[in-house]
């Protein structure tokens, strides 16, 4: 999408590097008017191909290449160019293709406008051009493939985080969903035995007709209350029963289906569960400290989930383990602790065990609806410890003093989901968990942490290759640079020490002998040598009166000596 700023920010860009090009052509173009007009049309030209980089990428990417062997101003653009068709030619072999091309038709072109040794174009022109027309592309696509991945990999969290609070969310509708229940089966008991006595009152003989009337008024209120209550836990549990749990040994699914093994689903049903463990041959320990108090309905069945919950985890997940049950009465609230060592090296049971981690999701939801919280975690001897802490009162303007669906109840907020107890096994067969509601911050972060360093530590990698390989490549030129210039040049004292009739042997000693590539081409657009003469001609080490020519010194030898000697400027 082209926003304001962005087209500003093109705009600007094509106008830079239309004047970059033209500045450039400058120094070869001011001399005629024909000069003029050809920086005017390199200056135009590196504006519109780089308007149409976006849309041609490819296309532009040649035309700069094969353009910039003649017009030296495309050098910008080409590199500018390599950077857009890096990010935006798809596939692999298109754009190596597309890169391969560019290389080769900007480094042939070159050659044939400027021939150099084969030491130059190794030293300076394949490498010049691998920097300006590759090296842009490879980090323009890596930089986009990291930017994609990125975003990739956000939009998957994201998903994974929604998934979460979705499965999360249904775990507590459905504990809410079984408070309803127990709600119900408590309040239809009262009704039932409100309903009874009011229908032996209704019959009492002793009763006066008036009363009687009154008497059958309450028995139809509790009776309609009654279906009433039923009706609407009916709907709030309509479509919601989950399967049961999966891999729970079947001493405790026995304790679950028997009501009669399990007189209570409370404090004082936790005996039975207890006895209901060691039935199926397993070691468990019930201990008991402080005064007994009394509990809320509510927070006495939570006392008894907690301990269920606890056991099945520890039969699920460390079959064979010693547990141990603690019921310690504080002073302002009840500690149900369940804990189990590691599982025997011999176990194999929970190994197949496929867990779906929402069991002290909704234990946790439970809790915190009385005031309550739990935490769950490994012990340090390797094992797993489920405490839940429940108070004996209610906190003020808490659900136990209120209705369910009261809308001014005020909840204790939840600080956190817990981890399930890992799997017995080695680490390739556990299952995964879901963590606490602190999760998506912290996943966020290091997800975020993670890209960043390894996008960091690829990007430093790449970047520190291509450097030590231009540093290698620039020490080598400079050195052969250096000796080149030793061969080819000479300062002016050493022009004006040599005097005209000194002999060849002796002048050629004082001066290099120009066997080098620096020295070729230099007698272009020189004075005519004398006629039948040898000349020498050696490179200026001082500066020019333009950038467009040379200072050269020329020395001329006949018949053994120095006939003339001359210092002229000619075209680089």
């Amino acid at each position: 999408m082209w926003t304001p700023g962005r087209i500003v920010g093109e705009t600007l860009l094509c106008a830079l590097l239309g004047l970059l090009a033209a500045a450039i052509e400058i120094p070869s173009g001011v001399v005629s008017d024909a000069g003029i007009v050809r920086v005017v049309a390199v200056g135009l030209a590196a504006a519109l191909l780089s308007s149409l980089r976006r849309v041609l990428p490819a296309t532009v990417l040649l035309l700069a290449a094969a353009g910039m062997s003649v017009f030296v101003g495309l050098m910008p653009l080409l590199m500018v160019a390599a950077w857009s068709a890096g990010r935006r030619i798809e596939g692999v072999g298109k754009a190596a293709g597309t890169f391969a091309a560019a290389y080769v038709l900007s480094l042939c072109l070159g050659l044939l406008k400027e021939p150099l040794s084969l030491t130059m174009t190794l030293t300076l022109a394949v490498p010049l051009l691998l920097v300006m027309t590759v090296v842009p592309g490879l980090i323009s696509r890596y930089w986009s493939q990291r930017r994609t991945l990125t975003d990739i990999l956000r939009e998957y969290n994201a998903q994974l985080l929604r998934e979460r609070a979705m499965v999360a969310g249904q775990a507590r509708m459905r504990e809410r969903q079984r408070i309803a229940q127990d709600m119900h089966d408590s309040l239809g008991h009262h009704l039932t035995l409100i309903s009874v006595h009011t229908g032996a009152l209704e019959v009492d003989r002793e009763l006066t007709g008036r009363q009687r009337e009154a008497v059958s008024v309450l028995r139809e209120a509790s009776v309609a209350a009654m279906h009433e209550l039923r009706e609407v836990v009916g709907l709030l549990r309509d479509g919601t029963e989950g399967p049961a749990q999966e891999g729970a040994t079947h001493a405790l699914q026995a304790v679950r289906e028997e009501g009669n093994t399990v007189p209570s689903r409370g404090v004082v049903g936790i005996e039975g569960l207890v006895e209901a463990s060691r039935s199926a041959g397993t070691a468990v320990e019930l201990r008991r400290s402080g005064e007994p108090r009394p509990l809320a309905p509510t927070a006495d069945h939570a006392a008894y989930r907690v301990a269920q919950e606890g056991l099945t985890n520890a039969h699920k997940h460390a079959p064979g383990a010693a547990i141990t049950i603690e019921l310690r009465y504080e002073p302002d609230a009840l500690v149900v602790e369940v804990a189990n060592g590691p599982a025997p090296q011999t176990a194999e049971a929970g190994r197949s065990v496929v867990s779906g981690g929402q069991g002290l999701t909704g234990l946790g939801e439970r809790t915190r609806l009385i005031g309550g919280m739990v935490h769950a975690g490994p012990t340090a001897d390797g094992g797993f410890r489920l405490a839940g802490v429940l108070p004996y009162a209610s906190p003020e303007g808490g659900v136990a003093s209120r209705s369910p669906g009261d809308a001014e109840t005020t909840f204790v907020d939840p600080t956190g989901d817990f981890r399930e107890q890992t799997p017995a096994g080695p680490l390739g067969e556990r299952v995964p968990v879901i963590d606490g509601n602190s999760l998506p911050k912290e996943l966020a972060k290091a997800m975020s942490r993670n890209t960043k360093r390894s996008g960091v530590a690829i990007g430093c990698g790449i970047a520190a290759l291509i450097l030590l390989l231009l540093v290698v490549l620039g020490v080598v030129a400079a050195v052969f640079l250096v000796g080149e210039a030793d061969k080819a040049m000479i300062e002016p004292k050493q022009y004006d020490a040599v005097q005209v009739g000194q002999s060849e042997a002796e002048v050629r000693a004082k001066l290099p002998r120009g066997n080098s590539f620096l020295a070729e081409n230099l007698d272009r657009g020189a004075p005519p040598a004398p006629q039948g003469a040898a000349c020498l001609t050696l490179m200026s080490s001082e500066n020019s009166s333009s950038w467009s020519k040379e200072p050269v010194f020329r020395f001329c030898f006949k018949d053994g000596k120095l006939i003339e000697k001359k210092s002229f400027e000619v075209r680089s």
